[in-house]
């Protein structure tokens, strides 16, 4: 997948036609069938159609296409498809705009974030450019799972930076300020107000490096979500499923293989009806063979643990905490209580059992 991506960028790169809008009529005609043209603005670019341009590039229907950038109306109703301008979102004519009035488009599937150009291409091409991605039929459910899931962990983001929609509902300021989303990396592209060259060539070259730079993240997300993210749900539905087989109370979970469990849990529990909750994970630690103990957070985007380990643990090391817990081979439990260590499986459960009743 790596290799083929950076072949990808590469031949992305060589093969991109001049993208201003003084080039909109030239089209190759070395090929029977000529290339497709997608329109987008000028000026100063954004994530959402830097994203959407490079996926729809990925399409069956706008493989290697040609992008203009143009604000001309004129120029764009000529074109295959228009992005993030020209006030219309129409799929069956390929018309993915969201500035227009009364324009509140959203993915569906539960998803009420309003859709930014990238989430329009994505809502109406991104189950066939998963498919190729990952070489499964369009109708394979797992191929509708990672759908769902780049779209959660990945175009969500962009569609609501680029309509403005705060990621929390409060009125208090940001605790800190951050600038490394994508949305910020690819705006810093954009041409710099001092630069001498405010060309539109040299603003098109920055467009391209953008849309690399947007359609590799992209694709890494498909990537993580089909090479690890769906493999260790399987994982955890089993560990799941075998819960009771660890513990008769049903809230301490083995998990039988190390992975990303805490990406399913909260979806799986729902899924599953699992109840009551699960509050302690156990697994061993690949990197010493030693086993941990991990309090379920309340929430995926929360530290607070439903159960954290037992307050007069926390901070504790090796004998001095074994004497405490009055459990052998205990290693360290966190000061906040959300993990701890023991030399072995089963002194890791009698961790997570004696917690359930503190």
């Amino acid at each position: 997948m790596a290799a083929s991506l950076l072949r990808f960028k590469s031949s992305f790169i060589r093969n991109c036609l001049p993208l201003n809008s003084s080039t909109y009529s030239t089209v190759s005609s070395s090929s029977s069938s000529p290339l497709k043209r997608i329109g987008t603005h000028n000026g100063t670019f954004h994530c959402d159609e830097a994203l959407g341009c490079f996926m729809i590039r990925l399409t069956s229907n706008f493989n290697a296409a040609q992008i203009i950038r143009t604000r001309d109306l004129q120029v764009l109703d000529t074109l295959d498809a228009v992005l993030d301008v020209g006030g219309v979102y129409d799929p069956t004519t390929n018309r993915f705009d969201h500035h227009q009035k009364g324009f509140n488009e959203m993915l569906g599937d539960g998803f009420v974030t309003k859709l930014s150009s990238a989430g329009l291409v994505y809502k109406h091409y991104g189950v066939e450019i998963i498919a190729k991605t990952v070489q499964m039929d369009e109708g394979h459910p797992d191929v509708h799972r990672l759908f769902l899931a780049v779209y959660k962990n990945f175009i969500e983001a962009v569609d609501a930076i680029d309509n403005g929609i705060n990621q929390y509902e409060i009125d208090q300021p940001p605790r800190y300020v951050n600038n490394t989303t994508l949305s910020s990396r690819i705006s810093r592209l954009n041409l710099n107000w001092y630069d001498d060259n405010q060309s539109p060539e040299k603003e098109d070259q920055a467009f391209q490096h953008a849309m690399v730079l947007a359609g590799s993240e992209f694709m890494d997300c498909i990537r993580f979500h089909a090479k690890s993210w769906l493999p260790a749900r399987l994982v955890v539905i089993e560990s799941l499923a075998a819960r009771k087989n660890i513990d008769s109370s049903g809230e301490i979970m083995l998990l039988t293989r190390s992975c990303p469990w805490k990406l399913h849990i909260f979806d799986l529990e729902v899924e599953m009806k699992i109840d009551p909750v699960l509050k302690y994970v156990i697994y061993q630690d690949d990197r010493n063979n030693r086993w941990r103990v991990q309090a379920v957070a309340v929430s995926p985007d929360k530290f607070e643990s439903r159960k954290p380990l037992p307050s007069h643990w926390r901070g504790l090391t090796d004998e001095h905490l074994s004497d405490v817990a009055e459990i052998p081979g205990c290693v360290f439990v966190h000061a906040s209580g959300f993990i701890g260590g023991n030399k072995t499986y089963e002194g890791a459960l009698a961790m997570a059992q004696a917690s359930l009743f503190a």
